[in-house]
């Protein structure tokens, strides 16, 4: 499986306009290679750079299996028309752009969508951790894209 944005390669810098410095708006993401039997999709973005522990920018699952892309801007609720959302560690339901101390080298911001043989029986509004463990057993495959990025001191 693959996953990719139309915004930045894997590895590169991520555009302002996804950050807390610009619009802080979700980027499109598209993947391809998918298993037969998929029920549904997970995705996590998340920084495992962050000053205390790794730090969880956006939860998506029961993203339906007909989808092969997310759009920009997808809007902060805990129900939208691309699956469920979950709580990100602002504390906030949606994503979250990434937005890192100023005084730190650029961070790596990992996107992962897990292909899953079912649907999470959970509600809008769930944590990562409920989501990673709805997940256990469940993944049939999966794909990562990492992108970076730093504030001006």
């Amino acid at each position: 499986m693959d996953l990719w944005s139309p915004a930045f390669k894997n590895g590169e810098m991520i555009p302002v306009k996804f950050t807390c410095d610009g619009d802080d708006i979700s980027m499109p993401l598209s993947w391809n290679g998918v298993p037969g039997g998929v029920k549904s999709f997970a995705l996590i973005m998340d920084d495992p750079d962050a000053p205390m522990q790794v730090f969880t920018h956006w939860v998506l699952y029961n993203i339906p299996p007909t989808l092969a892309s997310l759009p920009e801007g997808i809007s902060k609720e805990k129900e939208v028309p691309q699956g469920l959302q979950g709580v990100n560690d602002f504390g906030e339901i949606g994503y979250g752009g990434p937005c890192p101390p100023r005084t730190h080298q650029p961070h790596r911001y990992f996107i992962r969508l897990y292909a899953l043989d079912s649907m999470l029986q959970l509600r809008g509004g769930a944590r990562v951790g409920d989501v990673r463990r709805s997940m256990e057993g469940h993944v049939m495959a999966s794909a990562e894209l990492m992108g970076r990025y730093g504030r001006k001191r």
